[in-house]
């Protein structure tokens, strides 16, 4: 143990708390299984929102799952009391030793107020009020540079707990399930694939900004074609990334394998999981490549790619040498539009997919041929 320590022995249940999108929880994944394997003894529950649920369900290190439903504001006041109430007589129930809050927010604050905890440890927040301070006595750093799975795991470390980021529990994880890994292997056998045959492409994400011009994704995928590989679309079913995927398809010299729009998030993960490679922007399932271990090829623009960018998988980062990059911001000018993605060269991506696939010829993820036997593949 550390100077400092606390009791790791005391602790018999715990909470992590992670209010924020889904590639930010499945980043959390690493505080909960180390978590895990320094006490095994510990009972380790999540607090995130329902949206993002899937990232969590049915994680091994996990006993209990608890939900925020944003949908509540859209109902009544009492309807969302109720479910507020609801919600906190249920944490109540597990009378947790140690809290870990893994980013700022009043909720998080109140929630360590009224469980009260033996511990509790959270960001440091200088704009936070002498609540939080009260509240949340221990308080771990952030970094600007410095990856999100290392400022999650600082929250353990701030706790004088010994973290090993290059240890196995320290990778990300997410357990897709047997029904969407089924699913999965159907949709790939009707286009005569079984996994690790073919190149994921996913053009989009939450924020358009991030995204690559359609028209260089577009000759992308076509020089993937000319050398012979097969590539798969996805992408949500949300309308405007669907009518993005369309003008993408429409310049594309040869029909595309598209199950866009078709997949949960749990299959989705599998999808994945099942790829020779993914390419792709700063999104989603960047992170999932990342847990099952998959080769990817990440394109990164405003976003800072030392932050957010693959964890323990073989890639490459591919990004404008601008000055102004990574900025941070929605755009240039948070206008929505950003020039260090449109100054992104077809030919720099194909490179980049070429040379890792020249490194990672022969490659296995861990635990692939296992997935696919339990998908019946």
């Amino acid at each position: 143990m550390l100077k400092d320590a606390i009791d790791i022995g005391q602790v018999r249940r715990a909470l992590v708390v992670r209010l924020m999108f889904h590639g930010d929880v499945l980043l959390s994944t690493p505080v909960i299984s180390t978590l895990k394997r320094m006490a095994p003894h510990v009972e380790v529950d999540a607090l995130v929102y329902h949206e993002t649920r899937d990232m969590l369900a049915l994680h091994p290190d996990l006993d209990q799952l608890f939900t925020i439903d944003r949908n509540w504001k859209k109902r009544s006041i009492l309807f969302q009391l109720q479910q507020e109430l609801r919600l906190l007589s249920a944490l109540k129930a597990r009378r947790y030793d140690l809290i870990v809050i893994l980013n700022d927010s009043h909720r998080a604050t109140w929630l360590v107020k009224l469980l009260s905890p033996r511990w509790a440890v959270g960001p440091d927040n200088p704009a936070r009020g002498r609540l939080y301070r009260k509240t949340v006595k221990r308080r771990f750093k952030t970094a600007r540079h410095r990856h999100m799975v290392e400022l999650h795991l600082d929250a353990l470390r701030c706790l004088g707990l010994p973290v090993d980021s290059s240890a196995p529990e320290a990778r990300l994880s997410i357990v897709p399930g047997v029904a969407a890994e089924a699913c999965v292997a159907k949709h790939l056998s009707e286009h005569g694939l079984r996994g690790g045959d073919f190149v994921l492409v996913h053009p989009g994400s939450r924020g358009f900004y991030k995204c690559w011009p359609e028209h260089k994704m577009a000759r992308l995928i076509n020089l993937l074609h000319q050398e012979g590989k097969t590539v798969v679309l996805s992408g949500s079913p949300a309308p405007d990334e669907m009518e993005m995927l369309g003008r993408i398809k429409a310049q594309l010299r040869r029909p595309v394998v598209d199950l866009s729009g078709q997949l949960s998030l749990k299959e989705l993960a599998a999808l994945v999981a099942r790829a020779s490679m993914l390419v792709g922007v700063d999104s989603l399932p960047v992170h999932l490549a990342s847990a099952f271990q998959v080769p990817v090829v990440a394109l990164f623009g405003p976003s800072l790619d030392l932050v957010w960018g693959p964890w323990r998988t073989p890639h490459r980062v591919v990004g404008a040498a601008l000055a102004c990059r990574p900025c941070g911001f929605a755009g240039c000018g948070e206008s929505g539009q950003s020039d260090c993605m449109s100054a992104l060269g077809v030919q720099e991506v194909f490179d980049a997919v070429n040379s890792l696939s020249t490194e990672t010829e022969g490659y296995v993820p861990n635990s692939c041929q296992h997935r696919f036997a339990i998908a019946g593949a």
